[in-house]
């Protein structure tokens, strides 16, 4: 056995345990557990930044006022007008409402001492998922009729008619259920493969620097602690981007029940 095996049969790597969340006391409901919590944290965190961005607005604006116009014009902007048009100013509670409450679940998997995104558990993005899809065909048919809604989405005009034999199943398929599956799954597992990352990488660093530390391991403890610190920034990235398409989707998907011609 080599002696980078010695040193190494004891490490073993974080798994999906480091998901896995007891109640936070004896006796709580099974469902009361951290990622519960934080998530009932987060959101009163983005109603207060919200409150004080918002709640008393000056003309020329300052401190969290200013901040706050600047993530509404980057959601009015970048999500809700390419998508909605006319009406981006309708949807931007829940579009800015959304981005921010699963940007800042997204950064919790790198802040000392929580140190989960939140979405790495999939119940959360199912919810907000089924919550985009129900209003979505909630709009769908309000605005086309429940005939016209579905005649728009299994049957896209200007096609030849035979092909319409395969293609309308597919769509179907397609809008009612792999479309929110993936909106849900997207989010999901891009916070659950970024967190086991970090959390692999840093227990490598912590075990053969400190745990075990030995002139052979000290090597690859550097290599872990540099990399993680290396994909804590990329991760940072990821959360962002992950909040934002999740909103974007939501605003296109939106949109696509209340304007089909487009």
């Amino acid at each position: 056995m080599t002696p980078l095996m010695l040193v190494a049969e004891d490490f073993t790597a974080p798994g999906p345990s480091i998901f896995d969340f007891p109640p936070l006391f004896e006796g709580a409901p099974y469902w009361l557990t951290k990622p519960v919590l934080m998530a009932i944290f987060g959101a009163l965190v983005v109603t207060a930044l919200a409150w004080s961005a918002f709640a008393n607005p000056k003309l020329v604006p300052r401190g969290m006022q200013n901040v706050g116009e600047m993530g509404y014009q980057f959601v009015r902007d970048q999500v809700a007008r390419p998508f909605l048009g006319k009406d981006a100013e309708r949807w931007m509670p829940l579009l800015i409402s959304l981005f921010f409450l699963i940007l800042l679940w997204n950064l919790f998997g790198v802040i000392p001492l929580i140190q989960i995104p939140i979405a790495s558990h999939i119940a959360f993005p199912i919810v907000f998922a089924v919550t985009i899809y129900v209003i979505k065909i909630y709009l769908g048919i309000k605005h086309q009729g429940l005939g016209g809604y579905f005649k728009n989405m299994m049957f896209p005009p200007g096609l030849p008619k035979p092909i319409y034999v395969l293609l309308a199943p597919i769509e179907f398929l397609s809008n009612l259920i792999i479309a929110p599956f993936t909106h849900a799954v997207r989010l999901f597992a891009n916070m659950f493969a970024g967190h086991l990352i970090l959390a692999f990488f840093s227990a490598v660093g912590f075990w053969f620097l400190f745990e075990k530390p030995t002139l052979l391991g000290a090597g690859l403890g550097v290599v872990g602690a540099i990399m993680t610190i290396a994909m804590t920034g990329f991760e940072m990235f990821i959360e962002f981007l992950q909040a934002f398409l999740f909103t974007l989707l939501a605003a296109m998907y939106i949109g696509g029940s209340l304007h089909p011609d487009h």
